[in-house]
């Protein structure tokens, strides 16, 4: 399993309106994506500014290149982003889930 993190930064005021947009886009886009095993959003607020990180978990880098195409440590973004956020980061962060405790998400099964 491959874990993705991207992370966005917002004006405070705008990240209720933020989030909605990315439910129409983003978050509508995993959910729709073959492979997707579910996303995570998180929130911060730091003063005047909103840090919002999404880690989703895929069955495969096949499934992640599904979502975001050949090269897959690259962030995707939609039209109306650039109204929302202050800065559009360039990659994301790929990991190769080793192990996981909880429910929904399975342990890696060829761990030696």
């Amino acid at each position: 399993m491959i874990t993705r993190i991207w992370r966005g930064i917002t004006l405070k005021e705008k990240a209720d309106d933020y989030l909605r947009h990315l439910r129409d886009t983003g978050l509508k886009h995993y959910s729709e994506t073959p492979g997707n095993r579910g996303v995570t959003v998180l929130r911060r607020n730091q003063g005047e500014h909103c840090e919002i990180v999404l880690i989703s978990h895929w069955e495969s880098m096949e499934a992640v290149r599904a979502f975001a195409g050949e090269n897959p440590e690259k962030s995707v973004y939609y039209p109306e982003d650039e109204h929302y956020l202050l800065q559009m980061e360039p990659l994301v962060r790929l990991y190769d889930v080793d192990e996981h405790y909880g429910t929904g998400i399975g342990r890696r099964s060829d761990k030696a």
